[in-house]
């Protein structure tokens, strides 16, 4: 089964939108408890939580997606670097088999 918060987001299947959800209600829960301590003003308290768990949300959801991004191209990279290791191995145009050859030669 599939948990749509807000009738959109589909929380399994979105990559960062469990953490984000999760991380946005302990900030949600740190803000307003931080800001009821220090107010002692209820109404006050429950906006600053909203506003915590938007926050708290939102920025980790970048943060976390653009980890995501930057792993996948180093992830990319890395399959286009072996799948060229293994077409150019034992051909001419091998940079290890160029340099063996070369220190061979200057034996």
């Amino acid at each position: 089964q599939s948990f749509k918060l807000l009738g959109f987001l589909d929380v399994k299947s979105v990559p960062c939108a469990r953490e984000s959800v999760l991380y946005g209600s302990l900030g949600s829960l740190v803000v307003g408890l931080g800001h009821f301590v220090a107010t002692s003003r209820v109404r006050r308290s429950c906006d600053f939580a909203v506003g915590g768990f938007i926050c708290t949300m939102l920025g980790y959801w970048f943060y976390c997606r653009y980890n995501l991004a930057q792993h996948r191209i180093r992830q990319r990279m890395l399959k286009e670097g072996m799948r060229n290791k293994i077409l150019l191995e034992s051909s001419s145009l091998d940079a290890e088999r160029k340099q063996t050859g070369n220190e061979r030669s200057d034996s």
